[in-house]
């Protein structure tokens, strides 16, 4: 057994997300056979992540004020501290921190069978997006409604 190290919270990168989010790591591979990564994310009011997908899905876990998440379909969840939210593998989404607060969460995944693809991280969402204006009706086959064509 043995007590981690602390790593300096580092501020995430402008190509990935829009405002200001820190993230702390919590745990990271040690051995070739694992996986698991888990990070505390700190969102300034109305930071977010640009769209992106996990290879293996994820999991986020709110622990202060209130989080905004959507799918390419048009979907806006807004969840709660207390709340888990999970996201399965390749589903394009997207965090927010709602509202004029701060929002913290703990993100838990598995890096890919290359840990290149866990994350692929694709174009920055529009404050349409943001708001659910704008549902995507053609991604992946998509109707209106959300239902497969």
């Amino acid at each position: 057994m043995n007590i981690e190290p602390v790593t300096p919270t580092a501020k995430n990168p402008p190509e990935q997300f829009a405002g200001d989010v820190w993230v702390d790591m919590i745990a990271v591979p040690h051995e070739t056979d694992q996986r698991m990564s888990v990070a505390v994310v700190k969102f300034a009011p109305g930071a977010r992540t640009a769209w992106h997908s996990h290879a293996r899905g994820q999991y986020l876990r709110v622990t202060q004020g209130i989080a905004r998440f959507g799918d390419r379909d048009g979907t806006i969840i807004e969840v709660h501290p207390g709340q888990t939210l999970y996201t399965r593998p390749g589903q394009d989404h997207w965090h927010a921190a709602a509202g004029a607060t701060f929002m913290e969460h703990i993100a838990m995944l598995e890096n890919g069978d290359d840990p290149a693809t866990t994350t692929t991280w694709k174009e920055h969402i529009t404050d349409d997006d943001y708001e659910g204006r704008t549902p995507d009706a053609d991604y992946e086959g998509r109707t209106p409604e959300g239902a497969k064509s």
